[in-house]
C-alpha cells in the first residue's frame, strides 16, 4: 500500500491515501479560498482582458547576403510603425488611437479605440546594423538586415592538390 503525498502551492502537506473518508475530501470554505488565491492570476485575467488583440505574425528568412523580416500589419499607415535598433535588439512597435464622433439632431455618439504592439528580436552579431532598411507595402513590413562582409556565405570552390 502506498501513500501519495502532494504539496499544494500553500506549502501544506495533504495525505491522499485511498482510505480517507468522504467528508475529508469535501472542500470547505477555507480550502476553497486557499485554492482561489493560490491560482495564477494571469490566467484569471487573460480571459477577460486583451481580447481581440494579437501580435502581428512574422516570417524570418536567411539568404546568403542578409536576413529578411516580414511582418503582417494590415490596416496601419507607414507613420504608425516605429523601428528601433539598440544594442543588437531590433524593436518593432505601433501605437494607434482612433476617435469618432457622430452628432445628429438629438444625440451624440462618441467611439474611441486604442491598439498597440511591440515585438523585439535579438540580432545576430553578423548583422551590419548601419545598413538596415525597411519598406512597407500592402500591409506587409519588410525589414532587410544585411550581413557583415565577413559573415556572407561564399560560393564553394575546388582546391587543387599540389
Amino acid at each position: 500500500m502506498s501513500n501519495l503525498v502532494t504539496v499544494p502551492k500553500n506549502g501544506t502537506l495533504a495525505n491522499t491515501n485511498s482510505k480517507t473518508s468522504a467528508t475529508s475530501r469535501t472542500p470547505n470554505l477555507a480550502t476553497w479560498l486557499d485554492d482561489f488565491f493560490d491560482r495564477d492570476l494571469s490566467s484569471v485575467f487573460t480571459s477577460n482582458f486583451n481580447t481581440g488583440i494579437t501580435l502581428p505574425k512574422v516570417n524570418i528568412k536567411e539568404t546568403a547576403d542578409d536576413y529578411i523580416v516580414e511582418m503582417a500589419v494590415p490596416g496601419l499607415k507607414k507613420s504608425d510603425i516605429k523601428i528601433d535598433v539598440d544594442n543588437q535588439l531590433l524593436a518593432i512597435s505601433s501605437e494607434a488611437k482612433e476617435e469618432k464622433e457622430t452628432t445628429q439632431d438629438n444625440y451624440t455618439r462618441r467611439e474611441f479605440g486604442y491598439s498597440s504592439f511591440k515585438r523585439t528580436f535579438t540580432l545576430p552579431e553578423t548583422v551590419d546594423d548601419d545598413k538596415i532598411n525597411a519598406k512597407y507595402v500592402d500591409g506587409i513590413l519588410n525589414i532587410v538586415l544585411p550581413k557583415k562582409e565577413e559573415a556572407k556565405q561564399r560560393p564553394s570552390r575546388s582546391i587543387s592538390i599540389s
